[in-house]
């Protein structure tokens, strides 16, 4: 049962229980004063002549008295008594005493049914809750077992290789599989075998989904699609036995295509678990295992199968003969973003100052699923506006609101809390236009944001796979800037740093522990922070001496030091265009790039990207 289903069950049972106490409270009230009493005492009151009338059913007598009776401390009104045996002569005393006697006869049907009323009504529920829900009682006793599976024959997905921008070396790998489906002979002719499972792994929002969409889409074949979630239930053996019905559906309907979304779900690594490796889930993978073995290329199944967590997969799932092939998709660069967002917006309004390729450039790190997102958004603000076209003001806002959350109207800064956001903010813009190599600025803001006072944001020029030391350390420098303008201005520093020292002791910690950037610690990986998988490792490892720990801390924090001598030394050389800028800020409360290096007095160099409108 789900969770609905348990919860109805208790709200019915409680309703039945409510029921049985309030007809039991009823029968009380209904009885008023009644009380049992023998037959002895039943005799006394008759012969004294205390009984007003009688109701005689079998062995049974209720009675009504003429006045109350004390009995066990409370009045007693009416009674109820069993005789010993069947006295006629009890009925002739009580005529004589001028009893009103009154003759019930018993109907043993009736009271057969009353009495299993409650017992007929407590079967129904559990059949309705426990029994309906699992199917028995009827055909569906064998469906529990079966695969739920989405299948999509003559309805296939739409979804072509077009409708997926950029990813072309991932498109080139499973073009093989759309033509081994399309046409096997040729492959089989030659006797090459295609790949019994392709395994798509990236990050989430990078489109492994809707690639898979798209090789069922340009197979024209049917594709079977379900999560690996499905597979897994409380009930033992429920998960194997619809790995079992999955393949035995494909392979009638083959060539098809199954895809297992989130295959990490019942792909996990065997004998992780606390309390023992043989659970329902190693049963389901066990099982999923022996079918891809169970079947060759002939018969013209593929498994599709997307994960972002594949160092977590169970080597068996991995080797050759199962998953042959990994595609791997990484998050778009600048012009694969740029024609995913062409995509996106190829049946949105755009108003003529809308710059894709300036989107792209301002949106690093976006995947698929946030420039689909971002183009939302944007529609969003310019309805909420009122506009009937999308313009590229929507685009930066829908960005900002995305990076950063929106605008916090109602955070009030004190004109002292504004004005050393305003020199925090100026002293990360300078450092950074002043050193050379860096990102220019696109925007400087001292407007609240998501959990930010005030943002600077650069505009990658280009999208970087490698960092220099160099590099890093003007990064460094950057980050340390607003602290240092503080510092310089007002004579100490506030809690507003707090997160860029995170993120600078972060770099600077990688480039001593990971990337053998410290000639001290030298070319070695001593990163000892590796969370280690739950099951093979309880602990995590630390592999570091005390003097190496000491060592690594101590370099680390002069690394940080230094970065923080260089960002001084340029606001000191540059402190009128500090106060400047500041002002400027406050102002404007937010500084587009161009603004800034007009103030600066940097002479901007802007490149021409060809794009289309």
């Amino acid at each position: 049962m789900n969770r609905h289903q348990i919860s109805t069950l208790v709200i019915w049972s409680a309703i039945f229980l409510v029921f049985f106490l309030m007809v039991s409270l009823l029968g009380n009230m209904e009885q008023g004063l009644k009380g049992k009493i023998t037959y002895n005492e039943f005799i006394q009151l008759v012969e004294e002549g205390k009984v007003s009338r009688v109701t005689v059913e079998d062995r049974k007598v209720e009675g009504v008295l003429k006045q109350p009776l004390e009995k066990n401390g409370r009045k007693v009104e009416k009674f109820e008594v069993v005789l010993p045996y069947q006295d006629p002569e009890i009925i002739k005393e009580l005529v004589s005493k001028g009893v009103q006697v009154e003759a019930r006869e018993r109907n043993i049907i009736w009271d057969i049914i009353i009495s299993s009323v409650p017992w007929i009504l407590i079967m129904l529920v559990l059949w309705f809750f426990l029994f309906r829900g699992i199917g028995m009682g009827s055909n569906r006793a064998f469906e529990f077992g079966q695969s739920r599976a989405k299948i999509y024959i003559d309805n296939k997905p739409n979804v072509t290789f077009d409708d997926v921008a950029d990813a072309e070396e991932a498109k080139e790998d499973l073009r093989e599989v759309v033509e081994f489906l399309k046409n096997k002979e040729k492959y089989l002719r030659l006797g090459a075998k295609i790949p019994k499972g392709v395994l798509l792994v990236g990050p989430p929002g990078v489109g492994k989904t809707l690639l898979a969409r798209a090789v069922a889409g340009e197979a024209g074949v049917p594709f079977l699609s379900i999560s690996g979630s499905d597979f897994v239930e409380m009930f033992v053996g429920v998960g194997a036995a619809r790995v079992r019905d999955l393949f035995q559906k494909a392979k009638q309907l083959a060539p098809a295509i199954i895809f297992i979304d989130e295959l990490d779900a019942v792909g996990r690594m065997r004998g992780t678990g606390i309390g023992g490796g043989h659970d329902e889930r190693e049963q389901t993978l066990n099982q999923l295992l022996v079918e891809m073995d169970g079947f060759d290329g002939s018969e013209g199944i593929i498994v599709l199968a997307a994960t972002n967590r594949p160092d977590i997969l169970d080597p068996a799932l991995l080797r050759p003969g199962r998953f042959d092939r990994k595609v791997y998709l990484g998050l778009p660069d600048v012009e694969a973003r740029y024609k995913i967002l062409k995509i996106h917006t190829r049946n949105k309004p755009l108003a003529e100052d809308v710059d894709l390729m300036r989107v792209a450039k301002i949106t690093p790190g976006f995947s698929g699923a946030d420039l689909a997102n971002l183009t939302n958004e944007a529609a969003l603000l310019a309805a909420r506006a009122g506009r009937d076209r999308i313009t590229m003001r929507d685009f930066e806002e829908a960005k900002d609101k995305i990076i950063m959350g929106a605008a916090r109207k109602s955070a009030v800064l004190s004109e002292d809390e504004k004005k050393k956001v305003a020199y925090h903010e100026a002293g990360h813009a300078i450092v950074n236009r002043m050193l050379p190599g860096m990102d220019p600025i696109d925007k400087v803001s001292i407007v609240p944001r998501g959990m930010a006072l005030g943002v600077t944001v650069p505009l990658p020029e280009r999208d970087r796979y490698l960092y220099e030391k160099s590099y890093l350390e003007k990064q460094l420098a950057v980050l340390m800037g607003g602290r240092v303008a503080e510092k310089m201005v007002f004579g100490e520093v506030s809690s507003g740093a707090a997160n860029d020292l995170q993120k600078a002791t972060e770099i600077a910690e990688r480039m001593v522990k990971e990337f053998g950037m410290s000639e001290e610690v030298g070319p070695i990986n001593v990163n000892e922070n590796k969370q280690v998988f739950l099951g093979k490792e309880l602990v995590t490892r630390n592999g570091l001496s005390e003097k190496l720990a000491e060592i690594i801390d101590r370099e680390v924090l002069r690394i940080l030091k230094r970065a923080e001598k260089t960002a001084e030394d340029i606001l000191r050389e540059n402190e009128d265009k500090l106060h400047a800028l500041a002002r400027a800020l406050l102002e404007r409360e937010t500084i587009t790039g161009e603004e800034l290096d007009e103030i600066l007095g940097i002479a901007r160099k802007d490149e021409e990207h060809p794009h289309e409108s």
